[in-house]
C-alpha cells in the first residue's frame, strides 16, 4: 500500500456519487468492521454521498451494524469497494459486476487480482486496520473517523488477531488499536457480544471437543448435515467453533470441515507449516496459517487431508 494508490482510491470516491461496499460471504469480524467502519468514514466526509454495505447478515455479529437492501438498478454506475475478500467467486453479492468500477482492499496474498484498482498489503493484522491507515494517511483523521467508525474498526482487528493473541500481531496493531481506544469505545461489552453463543451451540461446543481426531499433529473432524440438524445450528454457526480444539497438545495444525450442503467448507489451521497452497489446490486460499477450502465429496475431503498430515509431517 502506497500514497499513490491511495491517492486514487480518493480520487475514486470523489468521483461517484453511490458508492457500494461488499465483503466475503460467511463474514467474520473484520469483514463486517472494515465494511461498516469504512461506511462510517466515508459518510462521515461526504454526507451527499450515497454509501451502502451489503451482504447477508449474520445473527450474532449484527450488533457490528446493518447492512442495506438495494434494487438492481442501484448498483448502475456506482463504485464498488470490495473489502477483505481474495477471490472474486467469494464476494457476497454478485451484483458487484454491475457496478461501474471494482476496487479491492484486502490483506490475504494476492491471488486473484480483481479490482481496477488493488490494495492490499500483507503486513496488516486485518482489513480493517489497512481502513484505518488509509483513513489517517489522509491527513483528516478526525475527519473520517468517529466513534461509530471506531467501534468496527476495533472489533474487527480484536477479531482477526484472536484477540491479539494470533502471530500477526505487531507492534503497530497494538498502536492502532490504542489510538482507536482513545474514542468512546466499549470494548468488554463488544468482545462479549461477539462471543456469545446460544445454549444449541455451546453443546454443539461440547460435542466437537468430543468427537474430534488427533493423529501425528494434525486435527480434524467433520460436521455433517445430519449433527447440524441434531443441534438445531446453521453451518455458519458450527464454523465459529474452528478453534475449538487448538490448545490440544502437540497438534500443529487442523482441518475442520462442515457439510454446507453445496459443497464441504475446509477451514484449515497451522501453527508453522504454511497451508495456503493446500488451500488454493482445493478450491480455496487465505493466510500462510489460517486458509478456508472447498470440496465436493468425502472422499476429496480426505485427499485433502491426507495431504495436510504429509505436509505437517514431512
Amino acid at each position: 500500500m502506497n500514497k499513490q494508490e491511495i491517492n486514487a482510491l480518493i480520487n475514486e470516491i470523489n468521483a461517484y456519487e453511490t458508492i457500494i461496499i461488499f465483503r466475503h460471504v460467511r463474514p467474520d469480524p473484520d469483514a463486517l468492521g472494515s465494511q461498516i467502519g469504512l461506511k462510517h468514514a466515508i459518510k462521515r466526509l461526504y454526507p451527499n454521498k450515497r454509501v451502502y454495505a451489503v451482504g447477508t447478515e449474520v445473527e450474532n455479529l449484527k450488533f457490528i451494524g446493518d447492512m442495506d437492501t438495494l434494487t438492481d438498478k442501484q448498483f448502475e454506475r456506482a463504485l464498488a469497494l470490495v473489502l477483505d475478500t481474495a477471490n472474486a467467486p467469494r464476494i457476497d453479492d454478485s451484483r458487484y459486476t454491475l457496478c461501474d468500477k471494482v476496487i479491492k482492499i484486502d490483506h490475504h496474498p494476492p491471488e486473484n487480482q480483481y479490482g481496477e484498482l488493488n490494495i492490499v498489503d500483507t503486513t496488516a493484522s486485518s482489513t480493517s486496520e489497512i481502513i484505518y491507515e488509509i483513513l489517517t494517511s489522509l491527513g483528516y483523521g478526525s475527519d473520517y473517523i468517529d466513534t461509530a467508525a471506531a467501534k468496527c474498526l476495533y472489533i474487527g482487528i480484536v477479531g482477526d488477531t484472536g484477540r491479539f493473541l494470533f502471530n500477526n500481531t505487531t507492534s503497530r496493531t497494538m498502536e492502532v488499536a490504542a489510538e482507536l481506544l482513545k474514542f468512546d469505545i466499549d470494548h468488554t461489552k463488544m468482545i462479549n457480544q461477539m462471543q456469545q453463543r446460544e445454549a444449541s451451540s455451546m453443546k454443539f461446543q461440547g460435542f466437537v471437543l468430543q468427537n474430534f481426531n488427533f493423529d501425528n499433529g494434525v486435527g480434524n473432524i467433520f460436521i455433517s448435515k445430519e449433527i447440524l440438524e441434531r443441534f438445531n445450528i446453521t453451518a455458519s454457526e458450527a464454523s465459529l467453533f474452528v478453534n475449538a480444539f487448538s490448545d490440544m497438545k502437540g497438534i500443529k495444525a487442523w482441518a475442520y470441515a462442515v457439510d454446507e450442503g453445496d459443497a464441504i467448507r475446509v477451514r484449515l489451521r497451522s501453527k508453522e507449516v504454511v497451508i495456503n497452497t493446500l488451500a488454493a489446490k482445493y478450491n480455496g486460499g487465505g493466510h500462510p496459517l489460517a486458509s478456508g477450502a472447498s470440496v465436493y465429496s468425502i472422499s476429496e475431503y480426505e485427499q485433502l487431508l491426507s495431504e495436510l498430515k504429509k505436509l505437517v509431517n514431512g
